[in-house]
C-alpha cells in the first residue's frame, strides 16, 4: 500500500465495528438475550446487530473501507470486511503500512454519543452495557496499547452514574470521554445546566477530554427512505453528511456559550468528525452576536468565545483540501487530523495524497503540530 505520508501522525477519529460478542460474553446470563448481539439476517442475506427483535445495523455499514462498492452497499459480514475494522491485530498492521503513530477509538453499535441504549428499559442493564462496552475496549487494544486511545462511555441519562464511570474508567488510563452534545435531545438538561458540573467536575480533575462526535444527538433521520425517494442515495447521503457536520457547529456554539468553558478552564473538548471549515464563522458569529445582547440576566464571560475556544477546544478535519486557509481562524494548536476509518467517508488509500493537499504548502512546524503534536499533548501520547 503506497499511501505513506513522510511523516507520523495520530488520526483523532477511528471507529471499532465491534466483534459479536462485546455485550453477550460480558454481562451476566440473565441478560444475554436482552443485549446487542449478531444475528443472520435472511432477508438480506447478512450479518446485522439486534437488540432483542428490533434490527439495529448490518455489521458492514460501519467497514466500508476497502469496499469495491459505494454507500450504502457494504460488505455482508465480519469475513469480507477488512480484518483492521474489527481485529486490533490487523488494525496495527494497517497503521504501520500509512505510519500512523496511535488512533483515537469510539464506537458504533451505542451510538456516536452512546445513545441506542436508551433502547434499553432497564437502568441497571444499560449501565451494564455502557460498562461492558469500555472493559471490552481494554481486551481489544491489548495487542499493543500504546497505538490506541480508548475513549468511554458514559451513561449520560445518569450524571451520577456518568460521573462514576468516568472514576472508573481514568484508573483503568482511558484517554478521553464521549458525550452527547445534545443531552436536551433526550429529555435532559442543557449543557450549561449546573446538573452537569459533577461531571465536568470529575472530567477536569482526571485530565480527560470530552469529546463531541457527529451524531451525537437525535439527528439521525434526514438519511431517510423518503429522502432517498426523492434526492436519490447520493445527494440524500451527502445532506445527512453536511447535517451532522454543521449540528456539531451548533452544538460547538451551544458550549462557547452556556458557562461552562468559563467555570472549568482546565477542560478540554473536541468536536470530532466535523471538519473545520465553520468553525471561523461560528466563533466571529459568536463573538459578535454576544455583544449584542443584554448581558445583565446572564452568564458572565472574562473572554471572548473564540478566546474561550482556543483556550479549551478541538476540532478534527480530515477530507477539506483547503483546510489551510482555516488554519490562522481556528489555531493550529486547535486542530486535530483524522481519516474516520473505517467509515463510508474515510480516508483509505488517499491519505498521504489529502495531507499533501491540506499541509503541503505548510512548513514543518504547522504540519507536526496538526498531524502529530496537538493530538499527543491532548491524549498523553509519547513520540
Amino acid at each position: 500500500m503506497l499511501d505513506r505520508p513522510p511523516e507520523t501522525w495520530i488520526d483523532a477519529d477511528t471507529h471499532i465495528t465491534e466483534p459479536a460478542d462485546v455485550w453477550t460474553s460480558r454481562v451476566p446470563s440473565r441478560w444475554r438475550e436482552r443485549v446487542p448481539q449478531v444475528r443472520w439476517d435472511d432477508e438480506n442475506q447478512e450479518e446485522c446487530w439486534f437488540l432483542s427483535d428490533q434490527k439495529m445495523m448490518p455489521v458492514g455499514m460501519t467497514a466500508l473501507a476497502g469496499w469495491p462498492e459505494k454507500f450504502p452497499q457494504h460488505p455482508p459480514s465480519f469475513e469480507k470486511a477488512h480484518a483492521g475494522a474489527y481485529d486490533a491485530s490487523a488494525r496495527i498492521r494497517y497503521m504501520d503500512e500509512v505510519g500512523c503513530r496511535a488512533q483515537v477509538l469510539y464506537p458504533n453499535v451505542g451510538g456516536f454519543g452512546n445513545q441506542f441504549f436508551l433502547r434499553i428499559p432497564e437502568p441497571e442493564l444499560k449501565l451494564a452495557c455502557v460498562r461492558a462496552y469500555n472493559d471490552f475496549q481494554l481486551d481489544w487494544i491489548s495487542p499493543d496499547p500504546d497505538r490506541f486511545i480508548p475513549i468511554m462511555a458514559t451513561p449520560f441519562w445518569d450524571v451520577e452514574a456518568a460521573a462514576a464511570e468516568v472514576e472508573r474508567c481514568a484508573k483503568l488510563d482511558f484517554k478521553g470521554i464521549l458525550f452527547t452534545a445534545a443531552p436536551q435531545d433526550f429529555g435532559l438538561p442543557l449543557l450549561g445546566d449546573r446538573h452537569w458540573d459533577p461531571l465536568w467536575s470529575i472530567a477536569q480533575e482526571a485530565g480527560l477530554p470530552i469529546s463531541f462526535h457527529i451524531g451525537s444527538g437525535d439527528d439521525f433521520g434526514v438519511f431517510s427512505p423518503e429522502r432517498v425517494a426523492t434526492m436519490g442515495t447520493a445527494p440524500a447521503y451527502a445532506l445527512s453528511s453536511c447535517v451532522l457536520f454543521l449540528n456539531n457547529g451548533i452544538q460547538l456554539a451551544d458550549l462557547l456559550l452556556s458557562g461552562v468553558l468559563a467555570r472549568f478552564p482546565e477542560l478540554k473538548f473536541v468536536s470530532v468528525e466535523s471538519g473545520v471549515g465553520w468553525v471561523p464563522f461560528v466563533l466571529e458569529a459568536a463573538d459578535y452576536s454576544l455583544t449584542q445582547g443584554d448581558t445583565s440576566d446572564g452568564q458572565h464571560f472574562d473572554l471572548k468565545p473564540s478566546e474561550y475556544f482556543r483556550r479549551q477546544v478541538y476540532a478534527c478535519y480530515w477530507f477539506e483540501r483547503d483546510a489551510n486557509q482555516h488554519f490562522e481562524s481556528v489555531g493550529t494548536d486547535n486542530i486535530l487530523f483524522e481519516t474516520d476509518f473505517p467509515h463510508p467517508t474515510c480516508l483509505y488509500g488517499n491519505i498521504a495524497e489529502t495531507i499533501q493537499e491540506g499541509l503541503g504548502g505548510e512548513d514543518e512546524h504547522v504540519r507536526r503540530r496538526i498531524l502529530f503534536e496537538n493530538a499527543a499533548s491532548l491524549y498523553g501520547i509519547e513520540s
